[in-house]
């Protein structure tokens, strides 16, 4: 089936949406279609990506308005009877297309200083903790540093203006 497209084309200082339409077949994910649209109509659309597994974070993009990974969304999940949109997360600095500038994180984590334990607190030389504690450093650990989370703080913060603005008589 023929499915629309509508790719933010463009870097910081200027860009529009440009309209494609690429046959897409069962299974494909939104990653697969930029390939696709890459391949046959627009060989210089600047895309990151890597794994294509959903675990390096790189194709991170916002999918018809949300925050998204390209190669864990599947075209069979939106609806395709109007263009897909696919545009770049807005919490980092564009670069060109859809590749954003992130290197503000990782310039940030540089400065996070290194976990030194404490000494152990029980008799035989072992850390006590609870196992609640345990299941919160397990959800850091899954971080694939996607940066869709600060990418949804963009929408909230829009959200909380239309909300303030609704409430004040603005709309």
């Amino acid at each position: 089936m023929k499915v629309q497209f509508k790719i933010w084309r463009g870097d910081a200082k200027t860009g529009v949406f440009r309209d494609y339409a690429t046959e897409c077949t069962e299974g494909m994910v939104v990653l697969d279609a930029v390939h696709q649209i890459q391949a046959t109509q627009a060989p210089d659309l600047a895309c990151r990506w890597n794994c294509k597994a959903g675990k390096c974070g790189s194709c991170s993009a916002e999918v018809n308005g949300m925050p998204k990974l390209m190669c864990m969304t599947r075209l069979s999940e939106l609806p395709v009877e109007k263009p897909v949109t696919i545009e770049p997360i807005k919490a980092f600095p564009l670069i060109k297309d859809l590749v954003t500038d992130v290197s503000w994180n990782f310039e940030v984590k540089k400065r996070i200083k290194p976990f030194k334990p404490r000494q152990p607190d029980a008799p035989d030389g072992t850390w006590r903790m609870q196992q609640e504690d345990i299941d919160r450093v397990q959800e850091f650990r899954k971080c694939i540093e996607c940066f869709l989370c600060q990418d949804a703080g963009h929408r909230l913060l829009q959200h909380h203006q239309v909300l303030y603005e609704s409430m004040s008589g603005k709309y």
